[in-house]
């Protein structure tokens, strides 16, 4: 057993550490910027496979608190890293520093980096480059208040990269956001999703991912941890052909539940538009064209565009497209995309929308300004807090009666 630190979003962590109960993790001790759990490497492959709402994930070494620079070299050669790569390995150091006496995160990076490099020097007489593209080993070096915390990344890229954008819209939405998104709605894996301003798609693709049991890390190739010495390549296979089998189990489920929605399918032999034989379970719209091209192409990369049917459409005159379901959406915000003023337009349609065309549906909107959700003049049932970025959002449930 060992200690790992998934890291996620700020108000991702209750998802996340939901998430890794699910998959067996022990002792599951929350703090701001994610959860700590303990678990063997079987259940820690397990999570880079199948978090959502994560990061990425690391296992933490040291923790001291440091001074001076010999202080922080001194302390970082106690952990022996010449036990999990080659010499002739490459390496990488990320640096972050708040309140510190140490001010430049750069030159932390470049003395934890020189320790590592004279440890190998010293025992092998070889030393590790650096790389910062493709390294071997990632070691993560967090400072606060002069107080030290060192980890080494398990995940390599960032889990949230899941590998099937081909582009994005403005302002896009993380997809591990996306994926939080998705359970803070509680939303069971079966019912229909409408996004009237869905973008580049990522809460669609997402929600597509999930009803298939399409594990993220099932997307991507490799993983921090093959890199190093004593992976359990075995150990891995058996988590990742677990994983695989997923997804076959949920074939059937799927199936009967878009025969409930769909009863009477077309014909094989009729002559009709490849459109009218597709079966969506999730639905996009956007007034930009470009952008609905892209959410399509995106959907095609992840295997998942059957399950979606992605249109241009206005969403002030948008209808219902089926008769029950529910509205997830992250409309602009003043923030980032045009002026505030002329965005409380779009909030007061999009409010006219849900009135008048999904009454009895549930929607879930993400605003990031709370000056433009009240111009939706809709009260809220529940308000959870989640960040986007660095900008602190509110996910907005609504009954729409």
């Amino acid at each position: 057993m060992a200690t790992f630190f998934a890291l996620t979003s700020r108000g991702l962590v209750d998802v996340l550490r939901d998430e890794l109960a699910e998959l067996g993790a022990r002792k599951l001790d929350k703090e701001p910027g994610g959860v700590y759990f303990d678990s063997n490497w079987a259940t820690a492959y397990r999570a880079n496979l199948r978090l959502r709402t994560a990061t990425r994930v690391v296992r933490p070494i040291l923790h001291f608190p440091a001074y001076k620079n010999e202080d922080l070299y001194n302390n970082i050669r106690k952990f022996d890293f010449t036990s999990l790569i080659d010499a002739d390995g490459t390496i990488a150091v990320e640096a972050s520093v708040r309140d510190s006496a140490f001010q430049d995160q750069r030159f932390v990076a470049m003395k934890v980096k020189d320790a590592i490099v004279d440890q190998f020097r010293e025992k092998t007489g070889v030393r590790p480059s650096v790389d910062t593209e493709n390294p071997d080993l990632v070691i993560v070096v967090r400072a606060f208040k002069n107080h030290f915390s060192v980890s080494l990344d398990t995940s390599g890229d960032p889990l949230f990269k899941r590998g099937y954008r081909t582009g994005t819209g403005e302002a896009p939405l993380k997809e591990h956001v996306a994926a939080g998104l998705l359970r803070m709605a509680e939303w069971d894996g079966e019912t229909p999703i409408v996004d009237p301003m869905c973008g580049s798609g990522t809460i669609l693709i997402e929600a597509a991912l999930q009803a298939r049991k399409v594990a993220p890390g099932t997307l991507r190739r490799r993983f921090g941890f093959m890199n190093w010495k004593g992976f359990e390549e075995e150990v891995f296979q058996r988590e990742l052909e677990a994983t695989l089998a997923l997804e076959e189990e949920a074939g059937e489920k799927l199936e009967a539940t878009l025969k409930r929605l769909y009863p009477n399918p077309v014909p094989d032999g009729a002559k009709v538009e490849n459109e009218e034989r597709r079966r969506p379970l999730f639905f996009g719209y956007d007034v930009d064209s470009k952008v609905i091209k892209i959410a399509q192409a995106n959907a095609r990369e992840a295997g998942v565009d059957d399950l979606i049917s992605f249109r241009r459409h206005p969403m002030e005159t948008l209808e219902a497209p089926i008769e029950k379901g529910i509205i997830i959406t992250n409309p602009p915000y003043g923030a980032r995309l045009g002026e505030k003023e002329s965005l409380k337009d779009t909030y007061r349609d999009l409010a006219f929308t849900l009135k008048n065309r999904f009454k009895g549906w549930t929607a879930h909107v993400l605003s990031g300004d709370p000056e433009l959700s009240s111009a939706m003049k809709l009260k809220a049932t529940r308000k959870s807090l989640v960040y986007n970025g660095p900008i602190e959002c509110r996910l907005l449930r609504y009954e729409v009666f």
